[in-house]
C-alpha cells in the first residue's frame, strides 16, 4: 500500500504504533492533536514538519539510538517534511533527563567530530534525499542573556527539581548546577526556530518536549508542537536500557553476521517491543506474527529469525541480511565453524587470558574470566577453565556463542 495514499486516520493509527507516555489520558491527547494538526495541514496543503533533535554526545549509535529515526522515517513516507537536528549548542551542556548526575561538558570540538558520523549512520533509516539536516547553534547561539531571561520566566525550579533525575541528586546532597536547567528552555526553543508541529524524543524527554517546549511556542505565539514519545529500547538482556556501557547493545556500525547474531540472543520476552520499536511492519503484520507465535504456528525461534533478518536487512541489505542468515544457521544451529574469521599470533609467554583479550575476544580480563568462569573458552571445542595457563597451542579460539579467532604461532 501507498502510504502517501492513507486516511488520516491510518495516518494517527500507525504514527502513534510504539508511543508510550505513561499516561493514557496524555496520549489520547496527543493523539486527538495530531489528528487535527493533520486535517489542518491538509487544508493547507502543506505537510507536518517534524524533527528530533540528536546531541552527538558519542560517535557510535547502537540499536536503541534508532528508534526515533524509525518514527521519523514514518513520518517521511507519509510525505511529511523531517528534520534531523544535530544538537550542537545544547550537547555543550548535556541532557540531564535521564542522568542522576552531572553530564560532562563536551568541547566544540568533541561535539564537531561526534556529529560527523551521526547523519551517516541515520541515513541506513532516513531517506537521504528529503532529510533536512540542521544545527540549533544556528539560532542557540544568536540569542542573548535578555532572551535567556525572558524564556526561563515560563519555569518555576520546582518544575525542575521535582523531576525524578533532579529529585535523586537533591535527595543525596548531590550538586545540581544552574545550567542544567538551561537544556530543557533550549530544547524548548528549537522547536519554536523550527515552527515544529511534531517532535518526537524518547520517553525521557517527557519534560522537555510535552512541557517546555508546548509552554515556550504557546508562549512565542506559535501552535504547541505535539510530542511523539517513544518507548525504550530494552538490550540483548531483555531487561536495562540497552546501553554500550552495560554491554548489552547492538552497535549499527558491525557486521551483518554480528548484528543478526546479537538480535539472535534477545530473550523471547521482549520481541513484541523490538516488533514494534525497530522494525518496518505494520501493526497488522505485527500482530499476524505474534498470533501465529501464541496459537503455535510459527515458532519463537522462528519469530526471531524474522526480526532478526528484518533489521540486519536495515542496516546492510537484503543479500548480506540472508547470508547473515545463512552463517547462523550453519554455526550455530549445524554447529559448523565459520569459514572466514581473523587470525591472530600469539606472542611468547601469553598466558589464556591475555590471548583472549589481545585477540579482542573480550574488552576487559574481568569479560575473560567470567566468561571462563561459565566455561565459555573454547580452543578447538576443549574447555579452557584457567585463565593463569601459558595458551596451550595453534588452533581455533571461541569465546561465547558467536566469536572466533584463529590463533598462530609467530
Amino acid at each position: 500500500m501507498d502510504k502517501t495514499q492513507m486516511s488520516i486516520d491510518e495516518q494517527v493509527a500507525l504514527l502513534m504504533q510504539g508511543t508510550e507516555y505513561g499516561d493514557e489520558e496524555l496520549r489520547q491527547a496527543m493523539a486527538a492533536e495530531l489528528r487535527q494538526r493533520l486535517i489542518e495541514a491538509q487544508k493547507e496543503g502543506r505537510p507536518l514538519r517534524v524533527y528530533c533533535g540528536y546531541d552527538p554526545v558519542k560517535p557510535d549509535l547502537h540499536l536503541g539510538h534508532t528508534i526515533t529515526m524509525r518514527k521519523l522515517r514514518q513520518f517521511q513516507d507519509l510525505g511529511h517534511e523531517v528534520t534531523f537536528l544535530i544538537g550542537s549548542f545544547t550537547s555543550l551542556i548535556g541532557d540531564p533527563s535521564d542522568k542522576d548526575k552531572l553530564r560532562p561538558i563536551l568541547t566544540p570540538e568533541q561535539v564537531a567530530e561526534n556529529a560527523r558520523t551521526y547523519a551517516e549512520q541515520a541515513f541506513h533509516i532516513l531517506d537521504r534525499e528529503t532529510t533536512l539536516i540542521r544545527f540549533n547553534a544556528e539560532w542557540l547561539s544568536k540569542l542573548t542573556f535578555a532572551d535567556l531571561i525572558n524564556l526561563c520566566s515560563n519555569f518555576t525550579v520546582q518544575q525542575f527539581i521535582t523531576r525524578e533525575n533532579f529529585k535523586l541528586r537533591w535527595e543525596k546532597g548531590d550538586p545540581i548546577y544552574v545550567h542544567e536547567f538551561f537544556y530543557s528552555v533550549m530544547q524548548g526553543y528549537d522547536a519554536y526556530a523550527m515552527r515544529a508541529d511534531v517532535q518526537v524524543g524518547g520517553t525521557d524527554q517527557l519534560f522537555n518536549i510535552a512541557s517546555a517546549a508546548r509552554k515556550i511556542m504557546t508562549a512565542l505565539g506559535e501552535k504547541p508542537n505535539i510530542a511523539i514519545l517513544m518507548g525504550i529500547l530494552p538490550g540483548t538482556d531483555g531487561e536495562i536500557r540497552m546501553s554500550k556501557s552495560l554491554g548489552n547493545h547492538i552497535p549499527i556500525n558491525t557486521t551483518a553476521e554480528d548484528m543478526y547474531g546479537k538480535v539472535m540472543s534477545v530473550p523471547d520476552k521482549a520481541m513484541p517491543l523490538y516488533f514494534r520499536l525497530t522494525t518496518r511492519w505494520t501493526a497488522a503484520e505485527i500482530s499476524a506474527v505474534e498470533q501465529a507465535v501464541a496459537s503455535g504456528a510459527l515458532h519463537p525461534r522462528d519469530a526471531k529469525m524474522k526480526l532478526a533478518r528484518e533489521i540486519t536487512e536495515i542496516f546492510h541489505g537484503r543479500e548480506a541480511a540472508a547470508q547473515a542468515e545463512a552463517t547462523f544457521i550453519r554455526v550455530f544451529q549445524q554447529g559448523s565453524l565459520p569459514e572466514e574469521m581473523p587470525v591472530y599470533t600469539m606472542e611468547s609467554g601469553q598466558t589464556v587470558l591475555d590471548v583472549l583479550l589481545a585477540a579482542g575476544l573480550v574488552n576487559s580480563k574481568g569479560e575473560g574470566r567470567r566468561l571462563m568462569e561459565q566455561n565459555g573458552v573454547r580452543l578447538d571445542g576443549e574447555t579452557l577453565r584457567d585463565p593463569n595457563q601459558p595458551f596451550p597451542r595453534e588452533g581455533v579460539l571461541q569465546a561465547g556463542k558467536r566469536r572466533f579467532v584463529r590463533v598462530t604461532l609467530p
